[in-house]
C-alpha cells in the first residue's frame, strides 16, 4: 500500500509521540519508587520491560487499526473519485475531513440538480393540465350542444365531470405544494358556495338518482373562499361517487359545524384510521376503478390550512357523515 510507506507512516508516528511520552513518565516513576523504598532493581527491570511489551503491543493493535482507516479511505476515494494526494494531510483526520468536505458538496449539487428536474417537471405537469381544460371546455360545450337526450350523452356528461374533476384535484395537489402562498380570509356565505357546487354536480344527482336533502344555510364562515369551495367539492365528490340511488343530506349540526351525510356502502371500520393517508384507498376505492386515493388526503391538508377539522364518522351498508368544523382552534407554530 503506497499511502502507508509514504506519507501516513509519519503521520502514524506523530500519533505515537503522547504514548512515548507516558511510557518514558512511567518508567520515571518506578525508578522514583524504586530508590525511595530501596528495592531491588531487579524488580524496576521487570516493570519496565512489562511496560514496553504492553507498550508495543498497543501500537501493533494502532497500526492495524490505522492501516484498515487507510485501506477504508483509498476505497473510498477510488468508489466516489475523490482527490486523495497524500501531500496534502498531516494526519488521516485531515483526510475524513477532505472527503466529507468533498461529499458534502456532491450531495449539495445532487440535491440542486434534483431540485432543477423536479421543477421541469412540476412545470410541465402544470402546464399541461391547464391545457388540457380547454378540451374539458369544448366537449362540454359540445354536449351542450346536442339536443338529444340518450344513453350515451347521459354517460359522457358524467365521464366528462369526472375528468373535470381529476384535472381540478391535480391542480390542487400542485398549489398545495406550492409555498407562500397567502390565504385570502373573508366572511363566506356557506349557501352560496354549496349551491354553486349543486349546480355543478346536478346531472350527476339526477343520472344516478340521487335524492338530496337540504334546506339553504344563512350562517357565514371565516375562510378562504376558493380553498373552502375545493373542501367541500372533494367532499361532496366522494359521497357522491360512492352513492347510488341514496340520499345525500347537507345540514348544519350546531354553531359552525357542517355535515354532508350520505346513504353511501359507508367505510370499514379498520379502514377509517387510515382514509387521510396519501394514496390509501380502501376497499371501496379498490373496488371502485375512480378512486385515486388522494381526496380526503387534500381536504385533510386544506382544513390544517384553514385552521377548519374534518372529522369522518362511517358504518358499512348504512353511509358516511363528514363533518367540517369551521371552529377555529389555537394556533401553534411550532409543531
Amino acid at each position: 500500500m503506497r499511502l502507508i510507506k509514504n506519507k501516513w507512516v509519519k503521520a502514524f508516528t506523530k500519533t505515537l509521540l503522547p504514548q512515548f511520552i507516558l511510557l518514558l513518565s512511567l518508567l520515571g516513576i518506578f525508578a522514583l519508587l524504586i530508590w525511595l523504598t530501596r528495592a531491588s532493581f531487579y524488580f524496576y527491570g521487570y516493570a519496565a520491560q512489562l511496560s514496553i511489551f504492553v507498550w508495543v503491543v498497543m501500537i501493533v493493535i494502532q497500526w492495524s487499526m490505522f492501516r484498515k482507516r487507510v485501506a477504508d479511505i483509498e476505497e473510498m476515494g477510488m468508489k466516489r473519485q475523490f482527490s486523495l494526494e497524500q501531500d496534502r494531510y498531516k494526519s488521516l483526520d485531515d483526510a475524513y475531513e477532505s472527503i466529507y468536505e468533498q461529499l458534502e458538496e456532491e450531495f449539495e449539487r445532487v440535491k440542486e440538480e434534483t431540485r432543477l428536474k423536479e421543477k421541469e417537471q412540476m412545470d410541465y405537469f402544470t402546464l399541461w393540465l391547464h391545457q388540457i381544460k380547454t378540451p374539458i371546455s369544448a366537449m362540454s360545450l359540445l354536449l351542450q350542444r346536442q339536443s338529444d337526450d340518450t344513453t350515451n350523452k347521459r354517460q359522457l356528461e358524467q365521464e366528462l365531470i369526472y375528468l373535470n374533476d381529476y384535472t381540478h384535484l391535480a391542480l390542487t395537489y400542485l398549489k398545495l405544494e406550492e409555498t407562500g402562498k397567502e390565504l385570502d380570509l373573508e366572511k363566506v356565505q356557506l349557501n352560496k358556495v354549496i349551491k354553486e357546487l349543486l349546480k355543478k354536480y346536478s346531472v350527476l344527482f339526477i343520472y344516478r338518482d340521487n335524492t338530496l336533502n337540504y334546506e339553504p344555510i344563512e350562517e357565514s364562515v371565516l375562510t378562504d373562499r376558493k380553498w373552502l369551495q375545493v373542501l367541500l367539492e372533494q367532499v361532496l365528490s366522494n359521497s357522491l361517487k360512492y352513492t347510488k340511488e341514496g340520499q345525500i343530506t347537507i345540514y348544519m349540526e350546531g354553531a359552525g359545524r357542517l355535515v354532508i351525510e350520505d346513504t353511501g356502502s359507508g367505510i370499514r371500520k379498520e379502514d377509517l384510521p387510515k382514509i387521510f393517508e396519501k394514496g390509501y384507498t380502501g376497499l371501496n376505492g379498490r373496488l371502485h376503478d375512480k378512486s385515486t386515493g388522494l381526496g380526503l388526503f387534500l381536504s385533510r391538508k386544506i382544513c390544517k390550512r384553514l385552521n377548519h377539522t374534518l372529522t369522518i364518522e362511517s358504518e358499512v351498508g348504512i353511509g358516511t357523515k363528514a363533518i367540517i368544523d369551521f371552529n377555529h382552534t389555537p394556533l401553534s407554530f411550532f409543531d
